[in-house]
């Protein structure tokens, strides 16, 4: 009589309800996809943004999601009562950090703000990937360490080809905030250490499931969703818009999606009795947490255009107001730190929300 084989099975470590884990964190990066695939003369050599689009990914998108960690920071007061002076300090010391280098020159302010930028992102995926591993402590250390390796790499990557190519249509914050060399054989190079180390990625999996016939099936999604959207918005396409969808997409929804499902377990299950918290567990919680950073993020950028680019001022005709004349040198070197603040404050405070212990990160997960 043969031996029955083992079925193949697939491990699903959802970080919430899976429908909200699919939407919101899994499938991003592959939407935009599919749809820079069906209207790709939209995309592939843009060089400006649409209002439209920009109010969208930028407005509602990037700008909002920097307000969501007021959820998990300076809304929870068990969070307020654990990390009280850091959550003090850091917006203060990143405003005084901003005006010393608006200081020096505009340029290294916003030079140093977008590599601080390009750093969070990588990390984010980094942590997305890790939260999908939880639960595969039997694998040997070298499978965990080619994850690791493969998710910097597919993030690392686009942004050094950035560097050595010729300018880019697009640019991460302003144009000239990164430092660019033409070098074609240094792009060779790390194309082909990129490759390589994808391939060696392919073939671990390969071997993870002859040997113990189980795939992770989200965090391969997690890992093939970065590399596809860091590649395609930064290397094969050359166009502020594909750049912007999926460079903003598959980082904001994910990170609002993360705070979401975070934010409301561990707030629950101590039982924060406020009726703001009330509100936010009730059938309308999810409206209204859009709703508020929305509106934080539309404050925000009615103050930056008003101020300092006066770009939008039919989109934000409310803050007419407000409106004097572009501000000179000395004034700007206060106003755009502190505008940046939240920001910065966000990249910054960023490292201290997610470092829980691992009980506490298992109760959030159940």
């Amino acid at each position: 009589m043969s031996a029955v084989k083992p079925s193949l099975s697939f491990s699903k470590p959802w970080l919430g309800k899976p429908w909200v884990d699919l939407l919101f964190i899994i499938a991003p990066p592959f939407l935009c996809l599919a749809f820079i695939a069906l209207f790709p003369q939209l995309f592939r050599d843009a060089k400006e943004i649409p209002v439209y689009w920009w109010v969208i990914l930028v407005l509602l998108i990037d700008v909002a999601h920097v307000y969501s960690t007021l959820f998990r920071t300076y809304f929870s007061k068990a969070s307020w009562q654990r990390y009280r002076t850091p959550m003090t300090l850091i917006p203060l010391g990143s405003f005084l950090f901003g005006v010393l280098l608006c200081s020096i020159s505009m340029a290294l302010f916003w030079t140093v703000m977008a590599y601080i930028a390009v750093f969070h992102f990588i990390r984010q995926q980094y942590g997305i990937m890790k939260l999908y591993s939880r639960t595969e402590g039997q694998l040997p250390a070298w499978c965990k360490w080619i994850d690791v390796v493969t998710i910097y790499a597919a993030t690392i990557y686009p942004i050094l080809y950035w560097h050595f190519s010729s300018p880019r249509n697009f640019n991460w914050f302003v144009e000239g905030d990164f430092i660019i060399k033409d070098l074609p054989g240094v792009r060779v190079f790390f194309t082909l250490l990129y490759v390589a180390v994808v391939a060696v990625y392919v073939v671990k999996e390969i071997f993870l499931i002859a040997r113990f016939k189980t795939i992770n099936i989200l965090r391969i999604l997690v890992i093939a969703g970065t590399l596809f959207s860091w590649y395609m918005g930064i290397v094969y396409f050359n166009g502020d818009l594909a750049f912007t969808l999926l460079n903003v997409v598959a980082h904001g929804i994910p990170y609002m999606a993360l705070i979401w499902i975070f934010s409301m377990r561990e707030n629950k299950a101590r039982q924060q009795g406020s009726s703001f918290w009330k509100l936010m567990y009730g059938p309308l919680g999810m409206l209204l947490f859009l709703v508020i950073i929305f509106l934080f993020a539309f404050l925000e950028e009615g103050l930056w255009d008003t101020w300092v680019w006066q770009d939008n001022g039919k989109l934000f005709a409310v803050f007419s107001d407000f409106k004097s004349e572009r501000l000179n040198a000395s004034w700007l070197k206060f106003i755009v730190p502190l505008l940046a603040m939240p920001q910065l404050t966000h990249y910054v405070i960023d490292g201290f929300i997610w470092r829980k212990q691992k009980n506490q990160q298992a109760d959030a997960l159940r």
